[in-house]
């Protein structure tokens, strides 16, 4: 298993990943983004810049789907009113949005794009 980007296991966390999932890689094409639900958790997962991201799949400013928005340069935008977000952070790069998004763990094992959203960036959900 190779990890990828998108997030990290919680610092010090003693859980063990849970693994999901996703989709095939190769079925994640540059730009693109999919949103999909583990355990209860929206996710959007995006491939930008060759590397695959997993952020929540909601809009820190209103509740409007990432991943119905354009991916590109490491950052997502929502489409409702332009806030964009950094895929590997999840902070937030223009207004009207103030408060990140949480962000994913994401591993790529053979073809398969597995996220653990029990492994969310700290600092953010």
């Amino acid at each position: 298993m190779t990890t990828a980007t998108g997030g990290s296991a919680a610092g010090g966390s003693s859980v063990a990943p849970r693994w999901h999932r996703v989709c095939a890689a190769a079925d994640l094409a540059e730009g693109t983004a999919i949103g999909t639900e583990i355990e209860g958790v929206p996710v959007c997962v995006v491939r930008s810049g060759g590397a695959v991201y997993a952020v929540r799949d909601e809009c820190s400013h209103a509740d409007v789907m990432l991943s119905q928005g354009e991916a590109e340069d490491g950052k997502i935008e929502c489409w409702l009113h332009g806030s964009q977000f950094d895929l590997a952070s999840g902070v937030p790069l223009s207004l009207p949005a103030i408060e990140p998004v949480p962000t994913y763990a994401v591993t790529i094992d053979g073809d398969d794009v597995l996220v653990d959203v029990t492994h969310s960036n700290p600092e953010r959900g």
